[in-house]
């Protein structure tokens, strides 16, 4: 049975009240997915973003990520750190992923994915005093926020930080993300950022165009 995390985000977010003081530390992917979200939750909370992203398996696109993370906040005025994880794709992504290569988009590799940088969140927010943390990744309509969920609970119980449940693309914030997006000329990326879900984009594409020429 499907879980309303919307409506479950906003009856805590009423029980902490506006500008409640409290801290939420929170992962970030990139600023468009970002934007609504941090728009919307820093009337409740005092929030940090913590851009922990070693599944960006190309360095330049991981860069060009975080640079809009910054600059999205700038131009924003959002009164937000960011702390950037360890960068390490390698050791932290393609090794812990092994045996998964192959998987769909949306599937096992992809619960690993969420895994990891949900935990080395947690870590983090236990580690400096966070009173909540959270990930912007179920403002996507391709993420599976029932997953996202069930994993921020579990890591709630290891690690003693309450998690902020949410499914961030209701309410219209992904169309607002994608607005805002639009309205400060923010880098959009069309794939998740490892490069196991680019070279599935580009086969689509390719059997796409392969279709097209035979039409």
């Amino acid at each position: 049975m499907k879980v309303n995390y919307e409506l479950e985000m906003q009856k805590e977010l009423d029980k902490i009240g506006l500008n409640s003081g409290k801290k939420l530390l929170i992962h970030s992917c990139c600023a468009p997915c970002s934007c609504a979200i941090l728009e919307y939750l820093k009337t409740y909370l005092d929030i940090d973003i913590y851009f922990y992203n070693p599944n960006i398996t190309e360095k330049e696109e991981y860069i060009t990520r975080l640079e809009e993370q910054h600059t999205f906040n700038e131009v924003m005025d959002f009164k937000m750190n960011i702390i950037e994880g360890d960068y390490s794709p390698r050791t932290d992504f393609i090794e812990k992923i092994k045996g998964l290569e192959k998987e769909k988009e949306g599937g096992a590799r992809c619960y690993k994915c969420y895994s990891l940088r949900m935990e080395a969140t947690a870590k983090k927010a236990k580690e400096l005093g966070y009173e909540y943390f959270t990930t912007v990744l179920s403002i996507s309509p391709l993420k599976n926020s029932q997953w996202i969920n069930e994993i921020g609970i579990q890591l709630e119980e290891k690690y003693g930080v309450k998690f902020l449940k949410g499914d961030f693309k209701k309410k219209s914030r992904y169309l607002r993300s994608v607005n805002l997006s639009k309205e400060h000329e923010l880098y959009r990326q069309d794939y998740c950022g490892c490069i196991y879900s680019k070279i599935e984009r580009m086969e689509k594409e390719r059997e796409k165009e392969n279709k097209d020429g035979e039409a």
